[in-house]
């Protein structure tokens, strides 16, 4: 379940919700409810079995089933009435001994929960400060569908911290998955200034907008650049006459959903096996894995198609990707970082040394 805390304005949804295990409210607040009637139900049947040991002081009539229910109720939530009363002995001690303790059991049920639901209060208000507190270059994800998931899958296959990744989301189900998978979120809108702040969008290293319309991902651009000025933000949209106004509004990089589908698709038509290559180079730990590395001291001074077991796609020199055909790259220096194509991690694993 997912931790939060009540605040002004955005209440439970203002907080983070950190990922945990915990047990369902309703079922917790139902086996408490049942162990409240088992202790009533307990004692009325140790008065109904010794009934003739119980007087009713006020009707004179003898105890029945009734009574018992009766003097159990008040007896474990010490009303204590006194019109029915244990006259004999043994049925004193019985109370000592075993009524007694239910009473203490019950209260304790009944404070136990009431100082249970304070203590999670202020203890969500400690676990977020906390969790404000250590939130630096961090991940936030605006948006956890389909393409969210998939983001996410590929920045931790390469290597991020699930406890760096910080997902928000307007959908409760998206917030829920999210905890599942083992991430902090929070339940609101992308493109509240407010919500970004609290996910503490200021600190991050990086920003990935993949929410479902074009226009909340230019909105949500537009705060989060406006809250963040240097963070690397990367955006999803689905139609491309709109990547000019996402680059407008702050993005670093912008992916356009549908032509992309829509070009796989075409090489998969025109030539399956430029399809499937593609395809490849797409999917994580299957064939063909692309990876940004830094240049190793033995490859400084190397050409860029000297390196053994890769094949290098690009340099990134002084900030600025050139692709490997670019004469200014063709000697390697310290400091590029290479684009490179190399066997998946598993074809890797199964190579013998």
């Amino acid at each position: 379940m997912a931790e939060g805390s009540s605040t002004s304005g955005w209440g439970y949804q203002a907080l983070v919700r950190l990922p945990r295990v915990a047990k369902n409210p309703v079922r917790e607040l139902a086996r408490r409810a049942l162990l409240a009637l088992a202790i009533i139900a307990v004692n009325s049947l140790i008065v109904w079995l010794d009934r003739a040991s119980y007087a009713d002081n006020v009707n004179h009539d003898g105890v029945s089933l009734i009574d018992a229910i009766y003097y159990a109720t008040v007896t474990v939530t010490t009303t204590g009435y006194g019109d029915i009363t244990p006259v004999s002995q043994h049925a004193r001690l019985l109370n000592a001994l075993l009524v007694t303790p239910l009473r203490i059991a019950f209260l304790i049920l009944l404070v136990g929960t009431t100082l249970e639901v304070l203590a999670n209060e202020g203890r969500r208000a400690l676990i977020d400060a906390r969790w404000r507190k250590k939130m630096r270059n961090h991940i936030v994800l605006l948006g956890y569908g389909t393409m969210g998931r998939s983001a996410v899958t590929t920045l931790l296959r390469n290597g991020a911290e699930a406890d760096r990744i910080v997902v928000v989301d307007a959908n409760q189900a998206a917030v829920d998955a999210a905890n599942r998978h083992g991430l902090a979120a929070f339940l609101g809108d992308c493109t509240s200034r407010d919500l970004l702040r609290r996910a503490e969008v200021p600190k991050a290293k990086h920003i990935v907008v993949t929410v479902n319309r074009d226009d909340t991902a230019i909105l949500a651009t537009l705060t989060a650049r406006q809250l963040n000025p240097h963070a690397h933000l990367v955006v999803s949209v689905r139609e491309a006459d709109n990547v000019s106004l996402v680059r407008q509004s702050g993005a670093d990089g912008v992916v356009t959903s549908s032509d992309a589908v829509g070009r796989l698709i075409g090489l998969s038509a025109v030539s399956p096996e430029l399809g499937a290559t593609m395809e490849d180079l797409l999917n994580y730990g299957e064939g063909i894995d692309i990876a940004q590395r830094l240049v190793a001291p033995s490859e400084v001074g190397k050409g860029s198609q000297e390196i053994a077991g890769e094949r290098v796609l690009g340099v990134v020199r002084g900030g600025l990707l050139r692709h490997f055909f670019d004469p200014s790259v063709a000697v390697l220096k310290t400091g590029d970082e290479l684009v490179v194509a190399r066997p998946s991690v598993k074809k890797r694993e199964r190579t013998p040394s």
